[in-house]
């Protein structure tokens, strides 16, 4: 079922509701349209000869080290033998699975895809730390042979540079150097049988670097519409160009908090809007902050990979909710700061008690007032992740 026919069904399912005055239920079926959005399954397999750093490549791209619980063993002999899932720890319905090299197997492409269980994967990366052998194309003929994708990425490209640069001394050049090995890459590729395929040239210490953000852009382009924004959110914060998309992403989804707020306002009793409502929020906004890398852990371990303190990155946040744990109580803290906010809660309970029309007005300014809170959240947590960011690459952190 694709984004469009989804939504529709459960738009469908909420008039239904609607029209039998049971916004509870109307209320229930939006909250499972969020859930199964934000449980859209993705599986990316990942695939190269012993070296290539593939491992280190699966632990990066989820944002941990080698030594975090969770990561891919690493190391320079060949440490994958068997298929193995691992989810990304903040978004698990996103898998990389750490496949083992197609020369340490006994199987030919076709049966190597077979024994890995090629149906379950959106689609496949091939890595490389030199040159693409004979057994990667004829996995990547075998994978267009069944109609699914597959990228050749081309890691560790800041040894060769750094390599180059000692080589050349005073004459080096990046860029010369860069089309050269994209190039050779390219052409080894076409000489084995593999036309209008392009190559990424990878640094895994440094996403932000190279080609890995128009990877991230080709993969985002090229999945199907339902699931670019599970890959969009388990990405790492490699430039603001992520950042922003993330933030736009999540700008899209308020609209449908909104709505659940205000059937849970149509609910008589007093009191019982606000607190549901404070609970939902706090879902949500620790959501953005994992997202954006903003909790503790995740700014642990951007200090680490930057060279740069914890306290450090901790001190260019600018929001009330910078490094706290996101809780109902913090939400209606940082609430109460805005006069229009509390003063908008204030005549939602109020109106309660005006007949007739009273609900209805509540419902409104119940959706009103969700709307711009998480608008207001969002707009803080973003700001800060661009703050974050610039500080690890040591730019200006105004944003």
């Amino acid at each position: 079922m694709s984004t469009e026919d989804s939504f529709d069904f459960y738009i469908d399912k909420v008039k239904e509701k609607l029209q039998n005055n049971d916004t509870v239920a109307a209320a229930a079926k939006i909250q499972s349209y969020l859930e199964e959005q934000n449980n859209v399954p993705l599986n990316i397999g990942i695939t190269g000869e012993s070296g290539s750093g593939k491992s280190t490549f699966v632990n990066v791209i989820r944002g941990l080290n080698s030594k975090d619980d969770g990561a891919a063993p690493t190391g320079c002999v060949e440490t994958t033998m068997e298929v193995k899932s691992y989810p990304h720890p903040n978004y698990p319905n996103v898998i990389f699975w750490d496949l083992p090299g197609v020369g340490t197997t006994n199987f030919p492409a076709d049966k190597y895809l077979k024994h890995v269980g090629f149906e379950r994967f959106d689609f496949f990366i091939i890595i490389s730390a030199d040159r693409f052998r004979e057994n990667d194309v004829k996995l990547a003929l075998e994978i267009k042979r069944m109609q699914k994708k597959f990228y050749f990425v081309r890691s560790k490209i800041d040894h060769n540079l750094r390599d180059e640069r000692d080589d050349q001394g005073s004459e080096f050049n990046e860029k010369q150097t860069l089309d050269r090995i994209r190039t050779n890459c390219i052409q080894g590729l076409q000489t084995q049988g593999l036309e209008d395929t392009n190559v990424f040239l990878v640094s895994n210490r440094k996403l932000h670097l190279f080609d890995f953000p128009l990877l991230q852009q080709t993969l985002e382009r090229e999945l199907p519409a339902h699931k670019r924004d599970a890959l969009l959110f388990a990405m790492p914060n490699i430039n603001l160009e992520i950042i922003q998309k993330k933030k736009e992403a999540f700008q899209a989804q308020i609209k449908y908090f909104a709505s659940v707020s205000a059937l849970i306002a149509s609910a008589p009793v007093p009191g019982v809007s606000v607190a549901a409502d404070a609970a939902m929020m706090a879902t949500t906004v620790a959501q953005y902050q994992v997202t954006f890398g903003l909790d503790d852990e995740s700014l642990q371990t951007l200090a680490l990979t930057a060279h740069v303190s914890f306290d450090d990155l901790k001190a260019v946040m600018t929001s009330p909710l910078a490094a706290q744990k996101i809780t109902k109580e913090l939400i209606i803290k940082v609430i109460s700061f805005s006069v229009s906010e509390v003063a908008l809660m204030a005549a939602e309970e109020g109106a309660r008690f005006i007949p007739i029309f009273g609900i209805p007005a509540a419902m409104s300014m119940s959706f009103i007032c969700t709307y711009r809170a998480l608008s207001m959240f969002l707009d803080m947590l973003a700001d800060d992740a661009q703050r974050v960011f610039r500080r690890a690459l040591g730019l200006d952190t105004s944003v």
